[in-house]
């Protein structure tokens, strides 16, 4: 099995520069992932920090069962195809590929096994007996990965391998490539700044910008629900369109207003369920996304839509199967610079446009891509965090959608009006209040369900969905937030504690055999209390920070609300308040600057104890913002 496990991966160079931030994945065996994104983005980095070529700063990499962050390469059982072929002129074709086997000492008889075998499946046993400067790129690049496919490797890395080939050799290699991830049905990792080969190539595609991950899914996926702009602009080809504008909801329609221009559509509200409503004030700006093939000149298309603009004609690009028209949808406009009012159309009409006409052009309103215009993230998040209703708190009732529950003590408040936000994993199930189940998506491992409650839209994400029509449901009190002229009334309660720590060293004695001995000790102090630390978690922080940074450097200890218990023993806290959730109790405590909350299960006061559960705390560095455990 060759899978592998990415946990908080950074690359921080010395001078402080990240260049890999917070990579998280897990690959599983037999896949084909592609890492893209633009040049400087960490995506060679990241493959050179799997193979060993560079050492990762923090966190753990994982191929099959084994932690190999200490690992040499050569032991990681990786192959690694470069860009530049990296062949030995001096010798053969078959030399080459054997030469990794002989340093291995395989016997002549297996490495001869391996190479033709090799050969046969690349399709260069004719050459075996050349010199590389006898061969094209493509056969070269062949070559490059018959050396890496001899070694049997559970992982296949390949660094933009195509960059230095012609368009059509790239285009057969591609193909090359993926009947080879068929054929020896192993793990590859493939980094390329050609969006095209990620999305012919990729089972799953890792979008990469300034060293973070931006979004990791499967081609279509990423095509058809970018989760931000730069991802919408980066996938597909001609970039999509992007206006700016604003959304105004009237009644059950939503009116979409192009700026610098008289272009305004409608759509119906229905498409703008996941959104927040502030988003629908018609004031809030939004980048409107729209794909070259999504929009259509053809005269049935534009007599058929409700959502026509005028464009004025700049140039065009003859493809000839299709045609590219550049315009403008400000009748001042200029198509040729990209602007908030450029577009870019796929045309298949085969109508002879000419540079001045002004044409009517259908959008098609169900691939409307909307983001924020400040974060650039998607207004239409596929698994919404929140939804946003309108609601009333009148004598310790909360009344939402034309229900009514009791408010717990905890979250008991004075009579306002205002908005419920109510997270989606804030919808607990088996309650006493019934919704409609109107349908069940599963994305990427997750059920998001779309329920209505007396006729009105929600959303909740559930582990398991079985079918069922209707489905009883309840509200996690500690997660929801109420806002009232502009100014949060219940907040939620944080998830996750944050404890300002230390990484020290304990010098003491014990009793060996009958006599005492001098011991030194490392661990962690919380507000004065020493827990010490497992060897693995000391030597990943010694591996980030060093043995005397170690003891110098400021951190933090994160644990969830869970991850904290009431003990005998421990961090000395003072209890200011009991928190009363209905189905749950938690105390909120004070240790030194900061507050923490911890499950209690009866009534406490004054001091108490608390004890971490070490099996589940973060330890992040602060300064440089490095989760090191």
């Amino acid at each position: 099995m060759a899978n592998l496990n990415l946990k908080h991966i950074y690359k921080v160079y010395p001078n402080g520069a990240k260049a890999v931030n917070d990579f998280n994945m897990e690959i599983a065996d037999k896949e084909f992932i592609v890492f893209v994104g633009p040049s400087g983005c960490g995506k060679s980095t990241t493959l050179r920090m799997i193979a060993g070529l560079e050492d990762i700063t923090a966190g753990e990499l994982t191929i099959g069962d084994t932690i190999v962050n200490d690992v040499e390469p050569k032991d990681r059982d990786i192959a690694m195809v470069f860009q530049n072929y990296a062949l030995y002129p001096h010798m053969t074709v078959y030399e080459n590929i054997a030469f990794g086997l002989r340093l291995r000492k395989l016997d002549k008889e297996e490495i001869h096994k391996r190479v033709t075998e090799a050969a046969e499946i690349l399709g260069i046993t004719e050459y075996l007996a050349k010199k590389p400067k006898e061969m094209s790129g493509g056969q070269r690049q062949r070559v490059s990965l018959g050396r890496a496919i001899v070694r049997e490797p559970k992982v296949m890395l390949l660094d933009e391998p195509l960059s230095n080939l012609d368009a059509k050799l790239r285009t057969q290699m591609r193909s090359e490539i993926a009947k080879l991830h068929s054929r020896l049905n192993t793990t590859f990792i493939y980094v390329t700044h050609d969006q095209v080969e990620a999305m012919t190539m990729g089972t799953r595609i890792v979008v990469m910008k300034d060293g973070f991950v931006q979004q990791i899914d499967t081609p279509k996926n990423l095509y058809n629900y970018p989760g931000n702009k730069f991802v919408a602009g980066f996938i597909g080809t001609p970039q999509m369109n992007f206006f700016e504008g604003t959304l105004l909801k009237k009644g059950e329609n939503v009116i979409v207003n192009f700026e610098y221009s008289e272009a305004e559509i409608t759509v119906p509200y229905s498409m703008l369920y996941k959104a927040k409503p502030t988003y629908l004030d018609g004031k809030t700006k939004v980048y409107i996304g729209l794909r070259a093939e999504d929009i259509s000149l053809a005269p049935d298309d534009v007599k058929n839509s409700k959502a026509v603009v005028k464009v004025i004609v700049s140039h065009k690009e003859e493809l000839g199967n299709e045609t590219l028209i550049y315009g403008d949808i400000n009748m001042g406009g200029d198509g040729y610079v990209e602007s908030s009012t450029r577009i870019i159309i796929k045309d298949n009409s085969g109508r002879d446009l000419k540079t001045g006409d002004i044409v009517d052009a259908a959008l098609n309103i169900d691939r409307v891509h909307l983001f924020d215009r400040e974060t650039e993230v998607s207004v239409l998040p596929r698994i919404p965090e929140f939804n946003y209703l309108d609601c009333e708190v009148k004598g310790g009732k909360l009344k939402f959608l034309g229900a009514e529950v009791e408010l717990p003590e905890a979250v008991k408040c004075a009579d306002v009006k205002g908005e419920l936000l109510l997270p989606t994993d804030a919808i607990t199930f088996g309650g006493a209040l019934k919704a409609d189940v109107v349908s069940c998506e599963n994305i990427n491992g997750v059920n998001l369900l779309a329920l209505t409650l007396n006729g009105k839209r929600l959303y909740a994400v559930v582990d398991a969905f079985n079918g069922e029509k209707t489905m009883n449901i309840g509200i996690d009190f500690k997660k929801i937030t109420i806002i009232s002229n502009g100014e949060n009334v219940v907040e939620p309660m944080p998830a996750l504690n944050s404890l300002d720590c230390k990484f020290v060293k304990h010098k003491g004695t014990e009793e060996v055999n009958g006599k005492r001995k001098k011991v030194i000790r490392f661990g962690f102090e919380v507000a004065d209390t020493f827990f010490e630390a497992e060897d693995s978690a000391a030597q990943k922080i010694f591996a980030v920070l060093g043995v005397k940074k170690s003891l110098l450097t400021a951190l933090k200890m994160e644990c969830g609300v869970y991850d904290l218990a009431v003990s005998d023993s421990g961090i000395k806290a003072t209890v200011e308040s009991v928190l009363d959730y209905g189905a749950e109790k938690f105390l909120k405590c004070a240790i030194g600057e900061n507050t923490v909350y911890v499950k209690c299960d009866g009534e406490r006061s004054g001091e108490i104890y608390l004890a971490p559960d070490f099996d589940r705390v973060g330890i992040v560095e602060t300064e440089r913002a490095i989760k090191i455990i």
